[in-house]
């Protein structure tokens, strides 16, 4: 055998035994009469030693290993006389009798350390080699346990794992889609699927009652850390529900998932509308691992000749505590100049403190006496010491900016502690989003979505303003600011689901082509039905208290959305494109 134990079990109760390690060359020291390899599998790391006086033809040979060659070592554990309490094998080294070389290895182009010193694209490049690091392997092993123990769950609740099709149709609402050529269907084109919407209603109507799938998706959108062109969802689907036994099945599943990986016991999850949580942090996915909720002033602040006040839609702030006197004039002008870069647009930034000494420091005093200042405190719930932060300007616009500086100084503060999560549902999102520039509704989750019962009438019937407020049988589920998932409760009736299509700025003959199959199936007893998405890899990072999911994926793509390691996407032969009947545009034209 290549290996009797690996590399992370052994222990002080196994001192004596006759064992033998197979592995990768992690470093080795040269102390002349004697020689330290560490050699390293998924599992640890063991010291290995040899010995010059007993071998010296073995330890000749130990010398002449290289970092990742692999090799395998026999020989007996003994307990060593300077133990390393970091490592879990720390306690006892082998003392080798037997070493063979496995497989040589060239000079690795950064060092597999837990820290290594390779850049992004680099370590991408050589993937196979990232990929032996602790830190990577723990979140690939982690993936698979959280992979495990979703299914686990689902199957205790009596959902059935069923697999939709990757060659699907096109269709026009959402991100852009990835497209295939069919060879045997000249000229036409199936699409990757942006999500298994379309087939889960008509699992719903073949009466599986509740079904999932752990899957990849593929968008072709601009990426970032949480962005990739391909990605993973647990998707999930159930019959005769409404919102509640929804809510109630994947707060579930999310509380076992933490329990089971994390052994982090999470209390029920709070919940909130999309306008309290626009209202009060600016953001329909607020991070509540810290307070600063917003307050609204435009009745404290307008009318006191102050024009940039007085011309806003908004006036809106939070109270930073306890700063007052930390935080300096450089402090409050470099706040300014971060909100006013044009990743985030500010105008400007006020801001207010409450001294130790009873006086008031700010930027509007000119306008507002100290007593009027005060009293913005009190209706915010700040007091003496602390810092008031105000902008101004258009309502949507400003409360994001103001968002954004909220996230800032909760870091800047250190108010967001490692491994403390904060879940909730938002609940009661809109249906539609009118678009200024298209002259259209857009879908705010997607066409299936089904509003409120109370507003179904107001949906048929209603004006085109009264479709602005129309609410979803929507929700998110958001941890940490981060939208982990996604659902609602979907339409199973053909009239509603037409009316929609008709509010979306689709044609009848565009619905017909697109979705003809689905309505047609509502007319053969579709049952109420709603289901919900989750981010598997973004699950994974939140978990882990990351911001990238590229860790996460055994293989990612880079920012430009390629997969550096086999050089994808890539040039086909010419003769594929005929097959395909596609026909290059000619560069020069």
């Amino acid at each position: 055998m290549y290996r009797s134990k690996n590399c992370g079990e052994l222990r002080l109760k196994d001192v004596g035994q006759k064992i033998t390690l197979s592995g990768w060359i992690q470093k080795s020291r040269d102390l002349g009469g004697l020689t330290f390899t560490d050699v390293r599998d998924r599992y640890g790391i063991t010291q290995l030693v040899f010995n010059m006086d007993e071998n010296p033809e073995l330890c000749e040979k130990a010398r002449r290993l290289g970092r990742e060659f692999v090799i395998q070592a026999s020989g007996t554990v003994r307990e060593r006389s300077s133990k390393n309490a970091s490592r879990s094998t720390g306690d006892i080294e082998i003392e080798v009798n037997e070493l063979t070389v496995l497989n040589e290895s060239k000079v690795p182009p950064f060092t597999i350390e837990d820290e290594t010193d390779g850049g992004d694209d680099l370590r991408m490049k050589y993937r196979y080699l990232d990929l032996r690091r602790t830190p990577l392997q723990q979140n690939i092993i982690f993936r698979s346990k959280l992979a495990l123990e979703t299914r686990k769950y689902l199957d205790s609740q009596d959902f059935v794992e069923v697999e939709t099709p990757f060659l699907i149709k096109s269709t026009p609402e959402g991100a852009r889609d990835f497209v295939v050529p069919s060879r045997l269907n000249q000229g036409q084109f199936y699409a990757l699927p942006q999500s298994p919407q379309t087939f889960k209603p008509t699992l719903m109507l073949g009466g599986l009652d509740k079904h999932f799938q752990i899957l990849k998706c593929f968008r072709d959108e601009d990426l970032r850390a949480d962005r990739q062109p391909e990605f993973t969802q647990i998707d999930c689907e159930m019959s005769f529900v409404h919102i509640e036994d929804i809510l109630n099945t994947f707060e579930g599943l999310a509380k076992h998932l933490f329990k089971t990986t994390l052994q982090i016991e999470l209390p029920d999850f709070p919940r909130m509308s999309y306008d309290e949580a626009l209202e009060k942090y600016g953001s329909d996915k607020p991070d509540l691992r810290f307070g600063m909720a917003f307050t609204e002033l435009n009745e404290q602040a307008k009318g006191k000749d102050f024009s940039v006040f007085d011309q806003a839609e908004i006036i809106v702030g939070f109270v930073a505590e306890g700063i007052a006197e930390t935080y300096s004039n450089k402090d409050m002008k470099d706040l300014t100049e971060w909100v006013q870069r044009p990743q985030i647009g500010a105008k400007g930034l006020v801001y207010i403190k409450w001294m130790d000494d009873d006086s008031i420091k700010s930027t509007i005093g000119k306008f507002y006496n100290d007593d009027t200042l005060k009293s913005w405190f009190a209706l915010m719930g700040g007091k003496k010491g602390d810092v008031i932060f105000i902008m101004s300007g258009e309502t949507d616009k400003t409360r994001k900016q103001l968002n954004e500086l909220r996230l800032e100084m909760g870091k800047k503060l250190n108010l967001i502690k490692p491994g403390y999560f904060k879940p909730l549902w938002v609940i009661d999102f809109p249906l539609l989003e009118w678009d200024e520039e298209s002259g259209r509704f857009h879908a705010m989750h997607h066409p299936f979505t089904s509003p409120k019962k109370e507003d179904i009438p107001r949906m048929l019937n209603g004006d085109h303003e009264t479709m602005k407020n129309l609410r979803a049988d929507a929700y998110d589920l958001v941890i940490n600011g981060s939208e982990i998932g996604g659902g609602s409760i979907r339409i199973h009736d053909r009239a509603l689901q037409s009316r929609n299509f008709d509010l979306l700025g689709f044609t009848k003959e565009e619905a017909e082509y697109q979705f003809g199959f689905l309505m047609g199936a509502f007319e053969y007893g579709a049952p109420p039905h709603g289901g919900i998405a989750f981010g598997f890899d973004r699950l994974c990072a939140v978990m882990n208290g990351q911001s990238s999911i590229r860790d996460f994926i055994a293989f990612p793509k880079n920012n430009q959305g390629r997969d550096m390691m086999i050089d994808a996407p890539s040039l086909i032969h010419e003769q594929q494109l005929i097959e395909s009947g596609i026909k290059l545009a000619d560069p020069k034209k």
